[in-house]
């Protein structure tokens, strides 16, 4: 859009000038002329930095004898240069752009304007006109269809500025002859009626359609105009328009909702007005609201509410924190663009776009900056005439590079989706997200198993989990190492990031605890109780009497006796449920067994502290420390020791997918010198039910483990049920999970679970033999007869009266079981998971006559032998 004028100012000393306009009312004009020589380039420079976004600036280089030095003008974001004909041809060899060059005229006659302009299509410059009939009539004849003209006057006056001005060619007028109080200073020359000279309306009353907007061009509503309320915005600063009925409207002026001027200008067409201002108090809209459009959205939104946030946050919130903590803002951004980076799809990356676009805005709230400012940053830049190389520094070089390569794992595996992390993390399903969700209904996929191939049905059994375990071990692998290279320190920020616990100075409560941490309801410390007094008799009957001896041949006796693991550690899941069930069903067996050192990992709370119920078990099972922490970082303290968490010899106890990835890892790692109990990762359940079974006991039971995590799993296999019986357990089903607290977790596992309808029971417990499930309950006829059926399961539930919750909780049997399928291979967590069994043999000289031949004989084939001589020095043989 071309200027309505340009005021020549000399940018050393326009700030100071007492005439004409001082440098508020310049910000209006928003365009400015001036000149540069060779000695002032520096110093224009400097300028244009200063100003850039504030003023347009326009500059007269036909001095500046370096062509580098006008490029350098250009490029710090000078508008356009008015250059001579020799200057203009160099420049256009350097691909400037022709819009940003003005060629300034040798003379004003008319043959030496169309000699100076034949052949080209470039902005001209007619300067210190004197005639002003001549180029009036010059203008006339090259028409409006043209490259802009712009033209000084060696007299400037209102009248023949106006009549220039009406033929679209644009006045450069020095700033000290301009004013934008004509009353106050009748002798200078009106900026108003020059903005105005070219406007037109096609209204009766003879006002301006006028549209204003904030500075990000933001609509915020339209009003009218006249020449009288567009001088007077201009002297006061203010937003003021033409009321149709009251004359003359001070906007804001009641209510406190003013405006600030901030520019004006004619649209292309000069029959609407632009009205740039910013909106103070509740909004433009005598609604209240930012616009006569409704609210703000998008980025323009964003800022308000961060500038809202950042006013009212409550101290020691995440968004206080981030305004006030640079370190957890600056790792936020350096996330986001990493995770922005990484993505793939056309949605992945708008989302991960809008979470650098929120924490970056964050950053600039935080420091007073405004997406105004911002764009105005932008604007400069779009007009940068160097072209660099293009390179990025070298340390992000680097990073790209090492990021590039470990994108895929060390085993060609691709990191995990955000979505496959909040999965793993079992965040629930935010309340927009359709899992789980079946026309309208809660419901679970139901498959014929006759109609289905064994591949279908191997598919569709497959855990959500064991899709990305790969992927998530990628993760835990350097927060792991970065635990057990750093110890407390990196654990302690780890439970900053991840539990937002940020008041913590240390992630170790030491025993013994205080009891203000385990103030208790009465019911629930009893109910405690009496959960730890079955699980310590069920685990205390598993003890072994005395130790196994056996006489194999005469004079050689053999031995096996039991010790309990000398230091163990317990991980009790926190997140989305509090749990010290498991804290009993790990610590208890432990503390029956002799352990000597429990020490128990749980994620606290974001104020730093663990629930009263795992500390009271803690206590009740003698832990000696309760580790402050979770996910792959509780378990890389444990396994590899810290200055404040001591080393375990085996982890045991059940998690999220990163738990499990960790546990994995560490007992993989001959270094950590740990085992693990087992992979237990998201709770899973298999429901075998038949005619007899009721559909609010198979639902209940189903919904009881879907609860877990949306990373859990449950399985129906149906026995010889009908279309009406199936469709009454799934009733049941939507009907008890819509009223839970946890449904948006329980829609998450639904997601991925199903029903298999099934003819037999024969049938049946193939299929869940196959699937080895963490938890089995049979709901059927006969139900203790079918156990002799079960060959793969961590534990069973017999017949409808027993709900897998009783071994959750306080039937006595061990809830740490193991999930994945593992129960083909493992066991759930007993005694034995505690002991370790200790051989010994005795030989006596009689002994080691009679078996000595046969060792001498193996260690001779097996050509070793110093094996061979341990026994023939003792037997006296060759």
């Amino acid at each position: 859009m071309a200027p309505a004028l340009l005021a020549a100012i000399d940018p050393t000393t326009y700030t100071q000038s007492s005439k004409g306009l001082n440098p508020q009312a310049l910000s209006y004009v928003g365009n400015v002329f001036s000149r540069v020589a060779d000695g002032t380039v520096d110093q224009t420079l400097a300028h244009l930095q200063q100003s850039v976004g504030r003023l347009a600036n326009y500059l007269g280089v036909a001095n500046v004898s370096s062509t580098d030095d006008i490029v350098s003008l250009l490029d710090a974001g000078a508008a356009k240069v008015f250059v001579t004909r020799a200057q203009l041809d160099e420049l256009k060899s350097k691909k400037i752009d022709q819009d940003r060059l003005v060629l300034c005229l040798p003379g004003n006659s008319r043959e030496e304007i169309i000699e100076a302009i034949a052949g080209t299509q470039v902005n001209i410059y007619s300067h210190q006109v004197e005639d002003i009939e001549l180029l009036e009539a010059w203008l006339k004849e090259y028409g409006t269809d043209r490259p802009e003209v712009f033209v000084s006057f060696a007299k400037p006056e209102l009248d023949s500025v106006q009549r220039i001005a009406k033929l679209s060619a644009i006045p450069i007028i020095p700033a000290e002859n301009l004013t934008v109080d004509a009353q106050q200073e009748a002798s200078l020359i009106s900026v108003a009626k020059l903005v105005m000279a070219n406007a037109t309306s096609d209204r009766p009353d003879g006002l301006f359609t006028t549209l204003v907007t904030d500075e990000r061009g933001i609509a915020l509503g339209l009003v009218y105009s006249s020449e009288e309320s567009v001088a007077e915005s201009l002297r006061t600063g203010r937003g003021v328009y033409q009321s149709r009925k009251r004359g003359l409207w001070y906007k804001g002026e009641s209510s406190g909702d003013i405006q600030e001027l901030v520019s004006l200008a004619l649209d292309c067409d000069n029959d609407c007005l632009q009205f740039v201002v910013r909106q103070k108090g509740r909004g433009f809209c005598h609604l209240a609201t930012p616009t006569c459009f409704g609210q703000y959205t998008g980025l323009s939104k964003l800022q308000k509410t961060l500038q809202g946030r950042k006013e009212s946050a409550p101290e020691g919130s995440y968004t206080a924190r981030l305004f006030n903590d640079s370190q957890l803002l600056r790792a936020k951004i350096l996330e986001e663009a990493a995770e922005l980076c990484d993505a793939t799809t056309k949605e992945h990356i708008a989302f991960e776009a809008a979470d650098l676009f929120y924490f970056a805005l964050t950053k600039c709230v935080a420091a007073g900056v405004s997406l105004e400012d911002v764009e105005r940053n932008l604007d400069a830049k779009s007009i940068k005439v160097k072209r660099r190389q293009g390179d990025a520094k070298p340390a992000f070089a680097a990073q790209a590079a090492a990021a590039s390569s470990s994108a895929n794992g060390a085993n060609g595996t691709k990191k995990p989706t955000k979505e496959e992390v909040k999965e793993a993390a079992s965040v629930p399903k935010s309340k927009d997200d359709p899992a789980g969700i079946k026309d309208g209904r809660i419901a679970m996929r139901r498959y014929i198993a006759a109609n289905e191939t064994s591949e279908t049905i191997a598919s569709v059994l497959q855990r959500p989990s064991q899709r990305s375990t790969d992927k998530i071990l990628e993760i835990c692998r350097p927060i792991i190492e970065n635990v057990k290279t750093n110890g407390d320190k990196a654990l302690l920020e780890y439970t900053h990031k991840f539990e937002k616990a940020t008041s913590l100075t240390s992630t170790v409560l030491k025993a013994p605890f205080p009891q203000e941490l385990m103030q208790l309801a009465p019911e629930t410390a009893k109910a405690i109780d009496v959960s730890f007094e079955n699980i310590r008799k069920f685990h205390a009957a598993q003890k072994e009497d005395k130790p196994l001896k056996v006489e194999t041949m005469p004079g050689v006796v053999c031995s096996r006796f039991a010790r309990p693991i000398e230091r163990v550690g317990l991980y009790v899941p926190g997140g989305t449920a509090v749990l010290p069930s498991t804290a009993l069903m790990l610590g208890v067996p432990a503390m029956v067994a002799g352990c000597k050192t429990l020490v128990l990992a749980t994620p606290p709370r974001s104020n730093g502290k663990v629930t009263p119920e795992v500390v009271y078990a803690a206590h009740k099972v003698g832990a000696s420390a309760i580790v402050l922490a979770g996910g792959a970082q509780a378990v890389a303290a444990m396994a590899y020791g810290t200055e404040s968490v001591p080393k375990v010899d085996k982890i045991l106890g059940p998690g999220n997918q990163f738990v499990t990835a960790a546990k994995m890892f560490v007992s993989n790692d001959t270094n950590a010198g740990v085992s693990i109990d087992m992979p237990a990762g998201p709770s899973e359940v298999l429901v075998v039910a038949d005619k007899t079974a009721d559909p609010a006991f198979v639902a209940s039971d189903l919904l009881s483990q879907a609860e877990h995590g949306v990373d859990s799993q449950v399985i129906l296999i149906a026995v010889g049920l009908d279309e009406t019986e199936l469709r009454a357990i799934e009733d049941e089903l939507h009907k008890q999970a819509i009223a839970l607290p946890r449904v948006d977790i329980v829609r998450g596992a639904i997601e991925h679970s199903i029903t298999l309808a099934v003819d037999d029971i024969q049938e049946a417990m193939r299929l869940s033999n196959d699937y080895a499930p963490e938890h089995l309950i049979l709901q059927v006829e006969d139900a203790e007869k079918v156990v002799d059926l079960v060959e793969n399961a961590g534990s069973v539930f017999v017949g409808h009266w027993t709900p897998e919750s009783v071994g959750d909780y306080s039937a006595g049997v061990n809830h740490s079981l193991p999930t994945y399928g593992y129960a083909k291979q493992y066991s759930g967590v007993n005694l034995g998971s505690y002991i370790k069994h200790i051989t010994s043999a005795n030989l006596t000289k009689q002994g080691l006559e009679n078996v000595g031949a046969a060792v001498m004989e193996l260690a001779r084939v097996e050509e070793l032998e110093a094996h061979r001589r341990a026994v023939s020095l003792r037997l006296g043989v060759a």
